[in-house]
């Protein structure tokens, strides 16, 4: 595919297109390495080859300006081709969780009018029965090399994946600019089904760009993918390492030790994850060669528990902790500096480069230091909405309170529906989702600041607490936990140990109602706790009590 601006000098271009990235650095250092997948390596020249000719592939089949692609892959080099393939056809990637069940990767398929999809011969096998609702799919591009057996319901034609890019002729991609559409990410709602959230060619090179500077990535960092692709900050482990000519190493895992193994293996200089997967990282046992490669670690989709956070700069003196908050509607919004981490473990730090982030009360007005509101993003990062979902768009997406009055053309910002807080200093601390804080006799309740106690024990591997509706009570705290088997010297069961802690350390008003220990605790597609789902098995526990 032809670059979209082939006049300018290659070596100064910085690109305005997200697939623009490979080529740029294919450009530049061919024979670097870009991305690695068990004994596979592609280097940036065989990366963008291999997109170049996906892109073709699509393009072939027809596929038209801004339509949708699909991809329900787990992470492999696949997934990375179909994904930029379609950016660089002039189409939009929607990558698809491959923990979905088919139902849901059904009404994610229908609901953005997806017209390609690139699966496997496993996936497609679950498929069959649903695709029937998806009228506008017409091809599936089906990974491996066995040809696709069978008539397929709901699709015109089913292609093997090497056929797909060996048949496809040259042919001129669908113009762009960086204000078009580049992908659709679908994100759990509050009720319902899942959002998708529209995120352009701007959005995705502005948080590239923007996080890569404040982590100092170069092209002498390796990278590993553990988070889902689907999730924003998945997928940003990918455009990041792109945006400067690194490697980005691919990983499904089964055990957190297979994490640290990785670490080892590829000599890791960057490692992203979730709370609950550094939960169980932070215990292990990190071998010498896995501190001494790791520059940097980063935490996203939650607040890190304290004792998580010192766990790991016991584990990792040399290695640099960023604690990162971000949504993904805003791809990323604020971070907090490693020098910062011992001195304020709690914040989530001040705002990314390129975003301004503010503390609205619910007039809109700037909240003083000390004062909670609600956290307001606005810049680039901001997304273009909720796809073909005006009415939560409206929601979400909302005049900037910084927009001034004079000026006739609306700017629009984030309102996350988080409430955060902003101390002298201008650090942000985040305080709860404005509809998960606990109302119990008459006290606001943040979970974060019980769980952080719980946290601190060390006796938990993992941790949630929700309110639950209570006759008298209005909402009673309930706490889920599992035990950290490391840890299994108690003089008290779990249960009581962490009651008695909580006695200990909260007001009464915060203790837990009740303690349930659990051998696991859910998870949603993104790696997070399913607080949701928590919410649905335990929401008549308290029913009868009129304590």
């Amino acid at each position: 595919m032809q670059r979209n601006n082939p006049h300018h000098d290659k070596q100064l271009l910085m690109p305005d297109l997200i697939h623009e990235f490979i080529a740029h650095h294919a450009d530049r250092n061919p024979d670097a390495t870009a991305l690695l997948y068990k004994a596979q390596a592609f280097d940036y020249g065989a990366l963008h080859a291999q997109v170049d000719a996906a892109a073709r592939g699509l393009l072939e089949l027809g596929i038209g300006p801004g339509e949708r692609v699909a991809v329900y892959l787990p992470k492999q080099p696949e997934t990375v081709f179909g994904i930029f393939g379609a950016a660089a056809a002039g189409a939009v990637f929607v990558p698809v969780n491959p923990l979905l069940k088919p139902h849901q990767v059904a009404y994610i398929l229908g609901h953005c009018n997806v017209r390609v999809l690139l699966t496997s011969p496993q996936r497609l096998a679950l498929l069959r029965e649903v695709l029937c609702h998806c009228p506008d799919l017409h091809t599936v591009v089906v990974t491996g090399d066995d040809d696709p057996q069978g008539e397929l319901p709901g699709a015109e034609r089913v292609l093997n994946y090497r056929d797909f890019c060996a048949a496809a002729t040259p042919r001129p991609a669908h113009r762009r600019i960086d204000a078009d559409v580049a992908a659709i990410l679908y994100t759990s709602g509050s009720t319902g089904q899942p959002k998708g959230v529209v995120l352009s060619h701007r959005n995705l090179v502005a948080g590239a760009t923007s996080v890569a500077s404040y982590l100092e990535n170069s092209e002498r960092d390796r990278i590993l993918a553990v988070l889902p692709l689907s999730f924003d900050a998945g997928l940003s482990q990918l455009t990041t390492a792109f945006s400067v000519g690194a490697g980005a190493v691919l990983m499904d895992y089964l055990l957190p030790r297979d994490v640290i193994r990785a670490v080892v293996r590829y000599r890791i200089t960057g490692l992203a994850a979730v709370p609950p997967l550094w939960n169980q990282l932070a215990p292990l046992e990190w071998p010498a060669a896995a501190a001494a490669s790791l520059r940097y670690i980063t935490n996203t989709g939650g607040a890190m528990p304290v004792a998580t956070t010192r766990a790991l700069r016991a584990a990792l003196p040399h290695t640099a902790i960023f604690l990162m908050y971000g949504l993904t509607e805003a791809f990323r919004s604020t971070y907090l500096p490693p020098d910062q981490v011992d001195i304020r473990p709690e914040s989530m730090g001040k705002a990314i480069p390129n975003a301004q982030i503010m503390v609205v009360d619910a007039q809109g007005r700037e909240c003083a230091p000390g004062e909670p509101g609600e956290l307001v993003h606005r810049g680039a990062l901001v997304a273009l909405g909720y796809w073909n979902d005006p009415e939560k768009t409206a929601e979400r997406f909302r005049p900037s309170p910084a927009h001034p009055a004079q000026l006739p053309i609306t700017e629009l910002a984030v309102w996350s529906g988080d409430q955060v807080v902003r101390d002298e200093e201008g650090y942000l601390y985040f305080v709860n989702r404005q509809d998960d804080m606990i109302k119990t006799s008459g006290y606001r309740v943040s979970p974060t600041e019980v769980e952080e106690i719980v946290y601190a024990t060390g006796l938990v591997a993992g941790a949630a607490v929700l309110g639950l509706p209570h006759p008298t009570l209005g909402q009673a705290i309930a706490l889920l936990a599992t035990g950290n088997q490391e840890r299994g010297d108690r003089a008290l069961p779990l249960d009581e140990a962490l009651l008695a802690q909580c006695r200990r350390e909260l007001p009464n008003f915060m203790v837990p109602l009740s303690v349930i220990i659990r051998d696991a605790l859910p998870h949603n597609p993104n790696g997070k706790i399913d607080r949701r789902a928590l919410f649905e098995e335990y929401r008549h526990l308290f029913q009868d009590d009129t304590a």
